[in-house]
């Protein structure tokens, strides 16, 4: 037939081997040297693109950042949340989910990926190897509301979900948006567009902060803080379509500037994708910093299980937000689990997709790695007390960011990074297309 797709493994085989000539041929990579404090001087490759480490224990982080990482030009590594969590040893989804980490019990840095100085250790390894640690950082909300009094998260706190007790923080009753007080629903949020709903009641019934008060927005800030101390260049907020736009503004305000350069925190905010309310999408939370682009993930998916063709036309698409706003995916924890987007099962498409993201210039764009699962909520690869296992590659975890042909692409896309714009886009058929970003490179 002759308008049927060549084989993947084909058309994997000829993309790789243009990507290493291509790796091949680049300039070396250029550094930045920034200012900082004496003590905490480093030099930091000059990228945007962020490899995602969701769910790898702080010890796998480091040795990532050092070995690979780093000299593969990487500009920053996402870590998962690092506060102490919850412990759900016999959960309805499970032994030890991995949610556990999106449901805070205090802001102790003790948690199922390591200790305080386990982690202090590996922020100093990425930087040393020349990569920013962006955080994960959860502070719309504490653990959930039916987890009973006396539950223990992995630093022993105790805590009570019902009686929206936390002492460890210490957060109380008062500090929570609660259902018949300043919440306008039972509890959980009927309607998605209705902004009220969606910034004061509770997302999946966790305990929701009440951002409002200036209590609440110094023991946040206090945490983000702390993270900053230790070297932390940035984040990932979870739920922030949560959090009333100008709440979350006032927490920011608070937040130190880095210590390895010295400057604001770079941000990056989840909202999800799909709301009527102008209030609500992406786009109206872009002054507080960039934003998840979910609309682009999904539109990658589409034409790479349809016609690469028709990425000629990603500008025309109806995007979250202006491409200078958002932190580009192809999957992230939550949408690969609802087969919204590509994922690690998806194969060679998956990897095609990756390395389009990195040579497109829309976003900072970034890798995802993970580990393999069957079941949606099934627990990484750990112990018997849900402490995550060190990562090993192929062995249950997903190291694309490690391979050889993403690796180029984060050269190529470093290389290229000066031009915003594409030229010369070429679509041979809805399997082979070509651009490139002015003479910078050709792909």
């Amino acid at each position: 037939m002759p308008n049927a797709k060549p084989p993947l493994r084909n058309r994997l085989r000829h993309f790789l081997a243009g990507a290493a000539v291509l790796a091949a041929g680049l300039t070396p990579l250029t550094a930045v040297t920034t200012a900082a404090p004496a003590h905490a001087a480093v030099t930091l490759n000059d990228s945007e693109v962020t490899a995602n480490l969701w769910e790898w224990n702080w010890k796998s982080v480091s040795a990532a950042c050092t070995n690979h990482l780093g000299p593969a030009g990487y500009g920053a590594v996402q870590v998962a949340p690092p506060q102490e969590s919850v412990s759900l040893p016999n959960s309805s989804d499970g032994v030890h989910p991995w949610y556990e980490v999106y449901q805070p019990v205090s802001y102790k840095l003790e948690s199922r990926l390591g200790t305080r100085q386990q982690f202090a250790a590996m922020v100093t390894a990425c930087h040393n190897a020349g990569v920013r640690v962006y955080v994960d950082a959860v502070v719309n909300h504490m653990a959930g509301v039916n987890n009973p009094a006396g539950t223990k998260g992995y630093a022993g706190s105790e805590f009570s979900g019902p009686g929206y007790s936390f002492p460890a923080v210490p957060y109380g009753a008062g500090d929570f948006h609660r259902p018949g007080d300043n919440c306008p629903t039972s509890g959980g949020i009927n309607d998605w567009n209705n902004e009220a709903q969606v910034t004061s009641c509770e997302l999946l019934q966790l305990a929701d902060l009440y951002t409002e008060k200036d209590s609440v927005r110094d023991k946040i800030a206090a945490y983000l803080n702390d993270l900053v101390g230790l070297g932390v260049d940035g984040f990932r907020v979870d739920a922030v379509k949560h959090i009333k736009k100008d709440d979350f503004a006032a927490i920011l305000a608070k937040v130190n500037n880095t210590v390895s350069e010295g400057r604001r925190p770079y941000v990056a905010q989840e909202i999800f994708d799909g709301a009527s309310n102008d209030a609500l999408k992406a786009r109206a939370f872009i002054g507080n910093g960039d934003v998840l682009d979910f609309a682009y993930a999904k539109g990658i998916k589409a034409q790479f299980q349809g016609s690469i063709a028709n990425l000629a036309t990603v500008p025309g698409w109806n995007l979250d937000a202006p491409g200078a706003n958002v932190f580009a995916m192809v999957t992230n924890h939550d949408l690969e689990r609802d087969g919204a987007v590509l994922s690690y099962k998806n194969g060679t498409d998956y990897v095609l997709a990756n390395y389009f993201v990195l040579a497109y210039p829309h976003g900072k764009p970034s890798v995802y790695d993970s580990f393999a699962w069957s079941n949606r909520n099934q627990s990484p690869p750990a112990d018997g007390n849900g402490y995550v296992s060190d990562t090993v590659c192929g062995s249950g975890w997903n190291c694309l960011t490690q391979s050889t042909g993403i690796k180029g692409m984060v050269g190529w896309a470093n290389t290229t990074r000066s031009v915003k714009t594409v030229s010369d886009f070429k679509a041979v058929n809805d399997n082979v297309i070509g651009f490139r970003r002015g003479d910078r490179g050709w792909i």
